[in-house]
Order: C-alpha cells, then structure tokens, then sequence
C-alpha cells in the first residue's frame, strides 16, 4: 500500500502515542504503522525550537510514520532505506549517513541545512515536481492533525513562502520517482 492509500484510509496498523519526550533511535527499524510523539499540553517552550525525539532516529527504517511535534538530535534517518520523512524543525549533523531508499524532506528557515548533511549517497535539491509537492503536503497536513503542531499550520497556510525553504534527500533508489524527477516523455 502506497503512502497517498495510507494517509487517506489511516489504514496503517499499530499507532504508539508518546507525550513527552523520547531519547535516541525512535523508530528504528519502523516497517509500518505509525508513532506520534508530541510535547506535554501545558508545555512552556516552543516545540520547534526542543529537542524532542534523540539522536540516530529511524535507523534502518523502511516505512511506516514518524510524527513528532519537535526537533531531532544527531544522525537523522541514518540507514534508511524505504519511507518518507519530513522534518520542519531544526536538525543535528550527519543527516541521511548511508541512506539509500526513501525521500526526505528538511525545512531550512537559517541556511544551515546542508552544512549538516552526510551527502556520501544522495543528491540534494528543492522539491521539483507536483508528485513531491503534494506527497509533502498530505504529509504536513496529517503532522498538523496527528500533533497538533503550530509550525505545520503556519507551514500549510503560507505554502507558496515556505516551499521554497524545503530541501529534499533524494538517495539513487528514489531518484527516478515522480516525487523527485519529472521524467521528460520520450517521443517515436
């Protein structure tokens, strides 16, 4: 089941809910299902701005749903392999170490992004094509609904200044996906 059938039925299996805070590998090794961590209710901080979930988050993960409402440590999505993931707060270094399958998508606000990044097997670029666009908005959209997060409203309700902010990994498993390339029609 593709990930557009996924977030329309909300078929996806088990969903673990966390409030609070996680420490290191949340969703190592994910293969379905979807886990939902979010800050407290009477939290005092700006979620965007914490660390909410350790470092080396999805290692080795090959699908399934990560949704937290706050900021990554070190070495995010290292090893993955198949999925999609968006981040919209601030990340540590090393991002994507050794991916080789699945899209991921990265808020830049501060240009620091790509200083971050472990570029050893993907290309990098902006979201090129309608396929990637809509996959990353479904995807905010059910972060909002699933988290409640301000940063993806903001993010959704002034798409047209914000897209343009969003990098994409792009390892070579994925580079031909409509998500990530528009294939130019060959003609006879």
């Amino acid at each position: 089941m593709d990930w557009k059938t996924n977030l329309r039925n909300r078929n996806i299996g088990v969903s673990l809910n966390l409030t609070g805070e996680s420490n290191d590998y949340v969703g190592k090794g994910i293969n379905g299902g979807e886990i939902i961590i979010k800050p407290h209710p009477d939290k005092i901080f700006d979620t965007s701005r914490n660390v909410i979930i350790g470092n080396t988050c999805l290692y080795g993960a090959t699908g399934g749903y990560l949704y937290a409402n706050g900021r990554t440590g070190d070495h995010c999505c290292e090893y993955m392999t198949g999925g999609v993931v968006v981040v919209l707060g601030q990340v540590g270094r090393n991002v994507g170490a050794g991916m080789t399958g699945g899209l991921g998508y990265f808020l830049d606000e501060d240009d620091t992004f790509i200083a971050k990044i472990n570029p050893e097997i993907f290309k990098w670029q902006r979201v090129q094509t309608a396929a990637g666009e809509q996959q990353l908005k479904d995807l905010i959209a059910a972060h909002s609904a699933k988290t409640g997060s301000q940063k993806a409203q903001e993010i959704l309700s002034r798409w047209a200044e914000y897209l343009p902010k969003l990098w994409q990994l792009v390892p070579p498993s994925e580079a031909e996906t409509p998500e990530a390339t528009a294939k130019q029609a060959v003609s006879a």
